[in-house]
Formats: C-alpha cells, sequence, structure tokens
C-alpha cells in the first residue's frame, strides 16, 4: 500500500485551525471598531473547517493518523482560546463556569480516550451524537458571544447553557462506557 501525503486537504484544513489561534487573539486585542465582527469570523471559519475537513476526510478517503490525532487538538486549543478570551471580555460568572466546565470535560474526556486506548478499548468512548450536538451548541454559542451584538446576545448565553448541560451529559455517558475499566483494581 502507498503511502499517504501528510499534506491532504483535510490535513491542511486541520492546521489551518491551529494557525487561525494566533490571527484570533491578535485581532481580539487590537483598537480595531470591528474587532468583534472579526474575531467571531475567524472563529466560525474555524468551525466550519472543523465539520469540513472531517467530511473531505472521509468522502475523500484521505483520513490519516495525522488528522487524528490533530483534528481533536486543533477543536479543543481554538474553543479553549475563544472561551478564555470571553473571560476576559466579560468577567463575570455567567461566563467562568461555562469555560471550566467545557476545559475540564475536554481534558478529563481526553485522557479518558487515551487511558482505554492504552487498554485497547479505545472504542467504547468514541465520538457520541450528544458530542457532536456538544460540539454544535458551543460553537455557535461562542461565535455569536465574540461578535458581541445586544441582540443576538441572550441567544449566545442560552445556546452556551445548553453547551454546558450537553458538555456534562456527553462526559457521564462517556464516563459511564468507561467505568467498568475505572473501578477495576490492580
Amino acid at each position: 500500500m502507498a503511502a499517504r501525503s501528510l499534506w491532504n486537504i483535510p490535513n491542511i484544513l486541520t492546521v489551518s485551525r491551529v494557525a487561525l489561534i494566533p490571527v484570533l487573539l491578535l485581532v481580539a486585542y487590537t483598537e480595531l471598531p470591528w474587532r468583534h465582527e472579526a474575531v467571531a469570523v475567524i472563529f466560525a471559519l474555524a468551525a466550519v473547517t472543523d465539520w469540513f475537513d472531517g467530511y473531505l476526510a472521509r468522502t475523500l478517503n484521505q483520513g490519516s493518523a495525522f488528522g487524528r490525532f490533530l483534528d481533536p487538538v486543533a477543536d479543543k486549543l481554538m474553543v479553549a482560546a475563544a472561551l478564555i478570551l470571553l473571560v476576559e471580555w466579560h468577567h463575570n460568572a455567567f461566563i467562568v463556569i461555562p469555560a471550566i466546565v467545557v476545559i475540564s470535560r475536554e481534558i478529563t474526556i481526553s485522557a479518558l480516550r487515551e487511558w482505554m486506548a492504552e487498554l485497547g478499548k479505545r472504542a467504547q468512548v468514541a465520538v457520541s451524537s450528544i458530542g457532536k450536538w456538544k460540539t454544535a451548541a458551543q460553537m455557535v454559542s461562542i461565535t455569536v458571544l465574540l461578535l458581541d451584538y445586544e441582540l443576538f446576545n441572550p441567544l449566545g448565553w442560552v445556546l452556551m447553557y445548553l453547551a454546558v448541560v450537553l458538555t456534562l451529559w456527553s462526559m457521564c455517558i462517556y464516563m459511564a462506557a468507561a467505568w467498568p475499566e475505572l473501578r477495576e483494581t490492580d
């Protein structure tokens, strides 16, 4: 079997998501009057590439180990950067608590998946449909809150708290799937 190119379209999209993080932060810290709009567009673009790279990897049969590794990392880095930015912009518990919940869940589930992979049981904690809904709610809510339009902020907050509920629900599903392994003694 011939080796696939590391630099296929899905992987380029994934790498571009990581490369957008410093751009997002640079724009966020400018004094430009349209910085909120630009930051929201950059984040939304990253969110779209998250869906699109997976779709292309499947349809073009261009999946790779590099892509399977970097895709979830890129997602978590972009979401964490945006949440930290929102915490700085808003300075209140309404964003601090969701940010802590989301980031903590991502660290916990990443560690759980790594540990389950060591046991050869990674499939037991594969991405679920609840996880996909959580990601969608998270991406839309973060985009709306970064936009910072007074008219849309209530929608952003509702979606953020929906994302938090889905975040906790999906974590419970993954933990329940791994529970038989977690409760074993050495």
